[in-house]
């Protein structure tokens, strides 16, 4: 992180908890590259299965949270 990259609301989230993309992508079972834009695009909406993958494993980390937080759906 650093370069000039801006971070997707997800990215910055997930930076907030302490979580690592990798831990994250084990915990969820999205590939890397899937995680990846999740932390950095802020264009990205993953698809229906992947979005609950995804959801699954950010409500392992935070209870509370809705796919409203993280994308603009």
């Amino acid at each position: 992180m650093g370069w000039g990259k801006k971070r997707s609301k997800f990215g910055r989230w997930l930076d907030s908890t302490g979580t690592e993309q990798e831990e994250f992508m084990n915990l969820s079972k999205v590939s890397r590259n899937t995680v990846s834009k999740l932390c950095n695009d802020n264009t990205y909406i993953p698809g229906t299965k992947v979005m609950k993958k995804v959801m699954d494993a950010v409500r392992k980390i935070e209870k509370k949270r809705s796919m409203h937080d993280f994308f603009d759906i």
